[in-house]
């Protein structure tokens, strides 16, 4: 093998997908011991071993993890290029990732115009905190995604998307709060650490030098919004959540200082933007303010 070729790949990424050489041989219509030549001089080309073997099962190696990630992207630019240049109009799966609050209160009716308008493609749609969202874009284990101030990844371009006010949500009969000290022993109720709303929230604790002594971690905001109206304790929250989830007469709203509650939302991506996402970039320019009440263009 004198260069990796998008064959090599594919049987590569084939045998990880199908947990196996016999069953990607199956697959892909040809003997065992070809799928394993081929891996063999992948391997010899590299200088690594991208496979651990045990018997007859086989798990990545970190080399093995990598060259994944990369074959996945290299595919996928290649049924791209057939598409775009056979049809000009953008086609396969495209993934993206999304904190759970833009998925709950922005993103339906975008991904209904997208569907609308770009009907050859599938969005795969993932959520999670702003860092484990960073992370999925800089491996290419997702083309783009939706995560929220403050960040850092002056490797991705971004672009500036939706305009949130967050507050801080408390139990219906607790006393108004007008500083962090209010808050007393309280209960934090909050996302994991990776949660960019979380760092707002902690930034603005510690500058009062308040520690929450307890903290209950949820993975969705219907959760937390339930904890808080049980009188479990206080979180952070974008507004237009509350608005979707029709929670804002369940628990008490409280106004946070304005470099915490002032937040921005952002579509950010690696490298050259495919056509699938380029049509959401433009859909996303053009017309923001059909995204839903209170989308704004940052």
């Amino acid at each position: 093998m004198r260069t990796i070729d998008l064959e090599a790949l594919l049987i590569f990424r084939t045998v990880v997908s199908e947990g196996g050489v016999n069953r990607a041989a199956e697959k892909l219509h040809r003997v065992p011991s070809n799928v394993t030549t081929r891996i063999r001089q992948l391997e010899e080309y590299l200088g690594v071993r991208l496979f651990r073997r045990d018997g007859r099962s086989l798990s990545l190696t970190g080399e093995g993890k990598t060259l994944l990630n990369y074959a996945t992207r290299l595919l996928r630019l290649a049924d791209e290029a057939v598409d775009e240049l056979r049809t000009g109009r953008p086609q396969g799966v495209f993934r993206l990732g999304s904190l759970e609050s833009t998925a709950g209160s922005r993103l339906a009716p975008i991904l209904s115009r997208y569907h609308d308008a770009h009907p050859g493609v599938v969005v795969e749609l993932v959520t999670g905190t702003t860092g484990a969202l960073l992370n999925r874009v800089r491996n290419f284990e997702i083309e783009a995604a939706f995560v929220s101030e403050p960040f850092t990844a002056p490797e991705l371009q971004a672009l500036p998307v939706f305009r949130e006010e967050l507050v801080l949500i408390t139990p219906r009969n607790a006393a108004p709060v007008r500083t962090a000290k209010d808050l007393g022993r309280l209960t934090m109720i909050a996302f994991a650490h990776g949660c960019s709303y979380r760092r707002r929230l902690d930034d603005w604790l510690g500058s009062e030098d308040v520690v929450a002594e307890r903290v209950l971690e949820f993975g969705s905001y219907q959760g937390m919004i339930t904890c808080v109206a049980a009188g479990t304790g206080f979180a952070v929250v974008p507004q237009s959540v509350l608005g979707a989830l029709h929670a804002t007469d369940k628990v008490r709203q409280h106004k946070l200082p304005e470099r915490i509650a002032a937040n921005c939302t952002h579509l950010v991506w690696r490298g050259e933007a495919s056509l699938a996402l380029e049509g959401l970039i433009e859909m996303l320019a053009v017309a923001p303010a059909e995204a839903g009440a209170h989308t704004e263009l940052a």
